[in-house]
Parts: C-alpha cells; structure tokens; sequence
C-alpha cells in the first residue's frame, strides 16, 4: 500500500509578460484555425472537391503537430489528461520559449 498517493500535477502556467501571451495566443489560433483557412484558400483557389480532402489531410497535419507540442511541453504525468489548445499553446510558450533564459533574448527583439 505504499502507492496510494496521488501525483502532484502542474497547473497551466500563467504567462505574465506581453509578448509571451501574444506568441501562446498565435500558436492557440494556429492550431484550431489554420486547417479552415487553408481550406478555404484551396476551395477558391481550386475546387470544392479538392478543398475537402485538403480538409481531412489539414487535420491529419495540425493534429500531429499539435501532438508533438503537446508532448514536448506538458510533463510525462500530465499527458494522459485532456487539454485544449490554449492549454497546449500557453505550456509550450513557458516551457520552450518564454523561460527565464529565453525571456531575456525576446525582450531584446
């Protein structure tokens, strides 16, 4: 019975700079709208018959790259719960981008 714990898990981080909350909220609306852009680009560009297989191959696309970020930024213990995709977005931008070596580099920019 030595298991009977519960794992501590992180809450999302809060992002408190601008410019974090600006990049975590481009990448949150990467992530949920590109795939109906990029359709629509297609649909009038070609035809509707195109558009939507370029749909189902879009969401193929965004949902491995939103896998990818998802595992790279969220811990190991919190992976199996369900986040959305500001959720993903505002853990990327703290883990990878906007950490405290990083920070001092997009303050320069």
């Amino acid at each position: 019975m030595n298991n009977d714990y519960i794992d501590m898990i992180e809450s999302t981080p809060i992002l408190h700079s601008k410019k974090c909350k600006l990049i975590a909220l481009s990448i949150a609306i990467l992530l949920k709208y590109s795939a109906y852009v990029v359709t629509i680009l297609i649909w009038v560009k070609y035809d509707y018959f195109i558009a939507f297989f370029a749909l189902i191959l879009n969401f193929i696309i965004i949902g491995i790259i939103r896998a990818k970020i998802r595992n790279i930024a969220i811990p190991i213990k919190q992976q199996e719960y369900p986040y959305n995709d500001k959720g993903i977005a505002d853990w990327y931008t703290s883990k990878e981008i906007c950490n405290d070596t990083l920070e001092s580099k997009l303050e320069l920019i």
